[in-house]
This record gives C-alpha cells, structure tokens and sequence, in this order.
C-alpha cells in the first residue's frame, strides 16, 4: 500500500462526528507536525502554518475532519437506543447498517433496525421509515445492559466501514470521504511544498463542525486572516443510475471539479477563472460543477471580515452522505497536481487583482 492509500485508509477509517473530532484530530496532527507551525483554535480546527518565500500574501487551504454520524439521546428500558443525526442524512441509506457507540469505555458495536417488514402492512411496505422510527440494537435486553457498558446520553455513533481498494485498483471505497478528502489533500500539498519555493505563506486548516453549520470554518478564518481561500471538498459524482445530466454531469475518473455556484457561495470569479485556464496550460481534465443542495466551508470563509476570495475545488464522489462512498485515485492525484501549480502562482500582485 503507497503512501497516499496510507494516509486515507488512515483518516476516514479513524472516528470523528461533530464536536467529537479528537480521535481524527490526534491523527492528522501527527501527519502536520513535521510540515509546519502548529496551531488549534478554541472549536478544534487544526491549523498548519508552512511559511514559503514571503510572508505574505495568506493562502488559507481548507477541508473539514469531520464527518457524518449521530448522537444517542435516549435509551428505551428495552436498551435500543434512539438517536439523532449529526449532519445530513437521507433517511433511506440507513437501515441495516452497522455503527459504533463511542463510549467512555470503549467502542460498542450495534446496527440500525426498525419494524421488520413482515410485521408491516402493504400500504406501510412502500413507505421510507423514517429516522425517529428507528434505533441502534447493541444486542442487549435491558437499559441496565446499555449502562453497564458505558453507553451515555450524548454519546457519538459512527458508521462502521472501513477502507477497501477496488477490483480495478484505482477506485477507493470507505466512509468518510466527505471530508477526509479535503484533509488528505492538505496533508499531501503541503508535502510537497517542502521541497518548493511557493510565494506566500500557507495555512493548512483542517475544520470541525462542518457537517452541522460550517462553525469550525467561522472560528478559525479568524486566527488566520487570510487574503485568499481555497475550500477542499468532495463533489457530487452523477455518473450512477437516476442521476440526470442536468442535475449533475460530474464523472469519477474524470479530473477534479471546480464549484460554480452552491447555497451559500459564488466563487470570485476571476480565482476561478485563474484556476480554469492553469488546468487547462497543464492539461489536467477540470469538471464544471454546480450544488443547489448544500455549501460548503466557504461560506463562512468567503465572508470573513470584508471578504475573502475564495474557490472551492471538489474530488467527485459517489454515493456521499451514506456509510460508504466511493472515489477514484487518479482525481485524486490530478487535484495535488492542480494545487501545486495554483499555489505557486498565488503571489500578492495576483491576488491583488482578484479584487479589483
């Protein structure tokens, strides 16, 4: 396994819902610390500062540790504990799957169920069940059982999926990709950085809290102060059945994505546009992609103060927002690719001109 399988095995294998990132967090300060300036804010987002020829102009490159997952928040007599979600889940992706209760004694395995089918009416049979219908069966019988083991009011759940490489060996299946992606690309950029004379300072920050309100992103643009932003994502891959061309055309295997446009941000049009025409000098593929259904970290960076140019540049991802997904090695290469270039070429006079 190559160092790049490595460090993704490693990062969305590892526990991590929101508000609850210390284990992932720990992980992916051991990968920055020999890369630069360590930092935390007061939420939890990890801040690398890796200085190159000036100090200035900041380039704040941006992915969040956490993930999807949920939170016990009451425990039947029977010991089925109930749950709420931490992130956006679709209700459908989530029956039979198995999780894990992340206790002050240890991790404790379960599965989601609900009414079997059988016990079900036909009209009930065609309907989705619905999240507040279903419960995590540890395999206990009585709420004493659950305490016994540790289990707590407030405790994190995590799916439990760990890292495959596919039958064609270039495509990845885990959970976590959205958004380990983004902090494996900040691991791996500011790598390569080591050996190159960029012109600017960079501040690799791995946020929390992303999945429930972008918070993690609001503090720490704050300890930073940066002039730019580059937000490090997954992006909706629509190359799967039901999917319409309109809705997403967005390919795995076919290069990384640049955002247009999402609920809560328009990219800076002429940092879009830089990046569009050096993908194109490098002859790096760069997919076009618009979200009318979600945001991301920019949307708090790119407010920051009067204004922070921001782009955001996705990893196309299948089947997000569910246990597993799925991603293909060669965007992922091509996206570090990309950076590389874009940072060396970020210098203040250019980002100067983004704003006027």
């Amino acid at each position: 396994m190559d160092s790049t399988k490595e460090l993704l095995k490693a990062l969305t294998e590892a526990h991590g819902v929101p508000g609850y990132e210390a284990p992932v967090r720990s992980i992916i300060q051991k990968y920055l610390e020999p890369l630069g300036e360590i930092s935390q804010d007061k939420l939890g987002s990890l801040i690398c500062k890796v200085i190159g020829k000036y100090e200035a102009p900041l380039v704040m490159l941006a992915g969040h540790m956490d993930e999807i997952g949920f939170m016990v928040r009451h425990i039947t007599k029977e010991g089925f504990l109930k749950f709420i979600p931490l992130g956006g889940w679709f209700d459908q992706v989530l029956l039979s799957q198995r999780v894990i209760v992340q206790t002050r004694k240890g991790d404790v395995p379960g599965i989601i169920g609900a009414k079997p089918p059988h016990l079900l009416h036909s009209e009930e049979r065609k309907n989705v069940v619905l999240k507040k219908d279903m419960y995590i069966d540890i395999g206990v019988s009585s709420k004493e059982e659950v305490e016994a083991l540790g289990v707590r009011l407030g405790d994190p759940v995590i799916p439990r999926a760990d890292f495959v490489e596919l039958a064609n060996g270039k495509t990845y299946m885990s959970k976590a990709f959205d958004d380990r992606i983004g902090t494996a690309l900040i691991i791996s950029v500011l790598e390569e950085l080591q050996e190159r004379d960029h012109p600017n300072t960079v501040y690799g920050v791995a946020t929390v809290q992303e999945e429930v309100g972008l918070r993690g992103a609001t503090t720490s643009v704050r300890a930073i102060d940066p002039d730019v932003a580059i937000i490090l994502e997954t992006d909706i891959a629509g190359d799967v059945p039901g999917i319409k061309e309109e809705e997403s055309n967005i390919k795995l295997g076919a290069g990384p994505s640049i955002l247009l446009y999402d609920t809560r941000m328009i990219p800076n049009l002429k940092f879009r546009d830089m990046v569009v025409d050096l993908a194109a000098e490098l002859e790096i593929p760069l997919q076009m992609s618009s979200i009318t259904g979600g945001a991301t970290d920019g949307g708090a960076i790119h407010l920051h103060k009067t204004g922070v140019p921001t782009i955001v540049i996705g990893v196309p991802t299948r089947h997000i927002h569910s246990d597993s997904s799925i991603i293909h090695r060669d965007d992922y290469d091509r996206t570090v690719q990309l950076l590389l270039a874009l940072l060396m070429r970020l210098d203040a006079v250019t980002i100067t001109e983004f704003t006027t």
